[in-house]
């Protein structure tokens, strides 16, 4: 029997659908990842060929802490990019969504969004999560505002948390959404896609 918490299950929406992340995404994974502004603030990424996103990938899968998922374009079918849950905690409840990158070419499209909707959904309604967690380079002010728009609370500032690749030391900025706060934010999540 598969663990529903670890298990990356099929997620389809309107716009996307998240589908366990396999080698056989390699090609569109670099083909979304061909503009290095895409990892500007993503750690141990940057613009790929196929046999690096192959090996990325494969780095991915053999990490016990991470459950990945493609990204993928319903409009067209390309991969668009990949996501996952990690500190993934079923005695807590608790889960965050993180290691998230589309292509430049689907920024603002509503496809990130709606993935992000269809992970609150699994996360909250049918694992029964009490709170999710998200976090991002100080840096990263797109992301920071991305995460607020789907109603996540700044929670702080975790100083000198992470090495960058160039070697300079990242300030990690945390946000979480509760189980409460749910409801609200889907509805206004979901207000935001059907326009």
């Amino acid at each position: 029997m598969t663990d529903p918490w670890t298990t990356p299950a099929i997620l389809t929406g309107s716009l996307v659908r998240l589908e366990p992340l396999t080698i056989d995404h390699a090609a569109g994974l670099a083909a979304a990842g061909d503009d290095e502004a895409v990892f500007e603030h993503l750690r141990g990424w940057d613009a790929m060929d196929a046999d690096v996103a192959a090996q990325r990938i494969a780095r991915t899968l053999a990490d016990p802490a991470l459950v990945p998922w493609a990204q993928v374009d319903l409009r067209t079918g390309e991969v668009a990019g990949m996501t996952c849950f990690y500190d993934v905690s079923p005695a807590m409840r608790t889960v965050a969504i993180g290691h998230t990158w589309i292509g430049r070419r689907f920024w603002r499209s509503g496809l990130n969004t709606e993935a992000k909707l269809l992970l609150l959904t699994r996360a909250f309604d049918e694992l029964g999560c009490v709170r999710v967690v998200w976090h991002t380079d100080i840096l990263n002010q797109r992301s920071q505002d991305a995460i607020a728009r789907l109603g996540a609370r700044r929670e702080g500032i975790l100083r000198k948390h992470k090495l960058r690749d160039d070697g300079s030391w990242r300030d990690t900025v945390t946000f979480s959404m509760l189980d409460d706060e749910w409801p609200t934010a889907a509805q206004r999540l979901r207000t935001a896609l059907e326009r």
